[in-house]
């Protein structure tokens, strides 16, 4: 595909933040558009093992291409690599190049790189250029957008991290037909809390036909309109102190089952999980019965077992969750699609019940 075709094929987002950029959704982007919006001649391509053997050689090419200096940095994939010493590892692989204030990170992976490479280059030299190239469709309507960057410590999930908002985003959906099946399901999870969020035609436009081998124009439609849900509720809050929050939909009890399996239960799994036991909590608050309607998309999800936790443990990790104000956990819950609310008198008494039907019916 010439640049040029592919360009009638794309569609632009803006991320209306204090240092606004655009989020370009299309296939063919990595080799055509990421090269153009790349403006460092010094670049570190930071990637995992898997996505860079699928995709790492044509990136660099086409950056090297367009006369870039490129230094490509791999880790392994997985969860365990936004850790301290990965990060740590990282950076100084930037200072033993010698890389300078005016170069630039570019991440080529999903929500792991990203988050990794994001907090890298937020901190190197106090901060320097930042681009997103996610591979995956939950990087792609999630975690590329919005700033967030971070990593793990045995406590918890991103308890470690900074807002650093990249300079461009660009998702190349051609790069979806590389992952598992599973893989793709996992993403489609937050484009499902996107919908029962924000946008009840989200909801329908995920249902008969939504699949890998998707048109490339259905793929693109589907992404940029998580992508611009997303963009919104960044812009109106970009530092998460009022209506971000409520993207943290099905995250509570998501993140605390990440840490509690020890990150071996995927991201997509747990917040797949967590939005049902969310629906739970939220039926049994007299709000719209949604219980149904996620344990279906659960189904199709057809996650791996929800891990046998105790409830105390749990709570713990709930507890420790960056959510949790005033020593108060805060729970993101539905009184209907598209009316989302932040809960604060939560019991652990109901919690736990809510736990227990839960497990009984996972």
């Amino acid at each position: 595909m010439s640049a040029s075709s592919a360009a009638s094929d794309v569609k632009v987002v803006r991320v209306a933040v204090e240092q606004a950029y655009d989020v370009s959704v299309g296939p063919g982007l990595l080799r055509t558009l990421l090269p153009a919006v790349v403006s460092q001649d010094r670049v570190a391509l930071i990637s995992d093992e898997t996505v860079m053997a699928a995709h790492g050689e044509g990136v660099v090419e086409a950056l090297t291409a367009a006369g870039k200096s490129v230094l490509p940095l791999v880790v392994p994939p997985g969860e365990a690599s936004k850790s301290l010493e990965r990060y740590g590892a990282l950076l100084e692989a930037l200072a033993e190049a010698s890389l300078p204030r005016d170069a630039a990170v570019v991440a080529l992976g999903g929500g792991v790189v990203g988050d990794l490479a994001g907090f890298v280059a937020a901190s190197y030299l106090r901060g320097i250029a930042f681009y997103q190239a996610p591979t995956s469709l939950l990087a792609m309507v999630d975690a590329s957008v919005g700033g967030k960057t971070g990593l793990d410590l045995p406590h918890g999930k991103n308890l470690v991290g900074a807002f650093w908002q990249p300079r461009a985003v660009v998702a190349d959906v051609n790069a979806l037909r590389t992952l598992p099946p599973h893989e793709f399901r996992q993403g489609t999870v937050e484009a499902f809390k996107h919908g029962l969020l924000a946008d009840g035609d989200l909801l329908t436009a995920l249902g008969a036909g939504w699949a890998l081998d998707a048109p490339a124009e259905r793929l693109t439609a589907v992404v940029a309109r998580n992508v611009a849900i997303k963009a919104g509720v960044v812009a109106a809050d970009e530092r998460e102190s009022g209506v971000r929050t409520h993207l943290n939909l099905g995250h509570t009890l998501a993140h605390a089952l990440e840490a509690a399996s020890g990150h071996s239960l995927a991201h997509g799994d747990a917040v797949a999980y967590g939005l049902v036991y969310a629906a739970i909590v939220g039926r049994r608050r007299g709000y719209v019965d949604l219980v149904s309607r996620t344990r279906e998309f659960l189904r199709w999800v057809a996650p791996r077992p929800l891990p046998r936790a105790d409830f105390a443990t749990l709570l713990e990790f709930m507890g420790r969750d960056k959510k949790v104000a005033a020593g108060r956990l805060r729970m993101v819950l539905l009184e209907d699609v598209g009316k989302p609310v932040v809960v604060a008198n939560l019991t652990s008494d109901e919690l736990e019940a809510a736990w227990a039907e839960l497990e009984e019916t996972a």
